[in-house]
């Protein structure tokens, strides 16, 4: 029943991580350790990114421009402007941080694992979803900070700091993984079950120690039940805008079943794994919590709801 519920098994370690920090959140002299290994956890997470991204294979795939070009648009600009719109939408209603949250989950890229995951599920195409992925994650590294300072104003102004902070936990990070992808590739991709529960272990301890602060700072008692039901709605609302957005542009852009079916994952996913890390290096650690809680329900709705229609698409095409 539970794995009916939660197809993913990281959904239910993300659920587990939000109770633990709100029931055991980091307090007083255990802020630093802890904010130390989240940031060694990240170091490590982008590394592992950098080493796995195959540069050979982008370079291929960006010869499919119509199915690359429609889900680098979806991804940055239409999933942008939606989270841009929820955040004007919730602003009279929810904590100013808790709305840029909305806008903060739009500008981010698409996932890695999963979006894969969901395509090969569902029959799609692969090999363009590896690439739509690197393509994505490349790009968001360097895009999604200009454009949450973009779109944002004031609050999303990158200060000196936060921006060494960038290039030195995600940016430096990435690119040796890039330059020791010849040597460590091999031995990454012969150990994925391992390199994955490392992943997951840095998303899971980066928003651990996010959420501890914001526990801390007073989330729970900042928010009331219409406020978190507002968030599931909009959530919801950004899911069906991603979901159905993604599968009507494959349709107007009269690409092939496989390449709408990538067109789809890659395009509506975002990411956590660089959500929770690029919360944690622009905002102050007291209201990065804050500002991840969409994502983080974005997140774990999109694993589950990827796992219900992958099989649904695989049986139609069987037809």
């Amino acid at each position: 029943m539970l794995a009916r519920l939660f197809p993913d098994r990281f959904v239910p370690v993300l659920l587990a991580t939000i109770v633990v920090a709100s029931l055991l959140p980091v307090r007083g002299s255990a802020v630093p350790v802890a904010q130390g290994i989240s940031t060694a956890a990240i170091v490590l997470l982008f590394f592992l990114n950098g080493v796995r991204l195959p540069r050979h294979e982008v370079l291929h795939g960006i010869r499919n421009w119509k199915l690359q070009g429609g889900t680098f648009a979806f991804c940055f600009g239409a999933m942008a402007l939606f989270g841009l719109g929820a955040q004007a939408l919730t602003a009279p209603l929810l904590p100013p941080t808790l709305a840029l949250g909305f806008l903060f989950l739009g500008i981010l890229p698409s996932t890695v694992q999963s979006a894969t995951a969901a395509s090969s599920m569902a029959g799609g195409n692969v090999a363009a979803s590896v690439v739509a992925a690197a393509l994505l994650n490349l790009a968001g590294v360097f895009l999604s900070p200009l454009l949450f300072a973009a779109l944002a104003g004031k609050a999303g102004a990158i200060h000196g700091a936060a921006a060494l902070r960038i290039v030195a936990i995600l940016l430096l990070p990435f690119l040796a993984g890039q330059a020791a992808q010849r040597w460590l590739r091999p031995l990454v991709l012969r150990h994925r079950g391992l390199a994955t529960l490392m992943d997951r272990t840095a998303i899971a301890t980066a928003v651990y120690v996010a959420f501890s602060a914001a526990v801390v700072g007073g989330i729970w008692t900042q928010l009331d039940g219409r406020e978190i039901a507002i968030v599931l709605g909009v959530d919801a609302l950004l899911l069906g805008c991603a979901f159905g957005g993604t599968w009507l542009l494959g349709g107007l852009l009269a690409l092939r079943w496989p390449d709408r079916i990538t067109l789809l994952f890659s395009g509506a996913q975002k990411s956590l794994a660089v959500g929770a890390p690029l919360a944690a290096t622009l905002f102050p650690s007291a209201i990065a919590g804050m500002v991840l809680l969409p994502i983080l329900v974005y997140h774990m709705a999109q694993l589950i709801l990827s796992a219900w229609i992958a099989p649904a698409l695989a049986r139609h095409q069987e037809v």
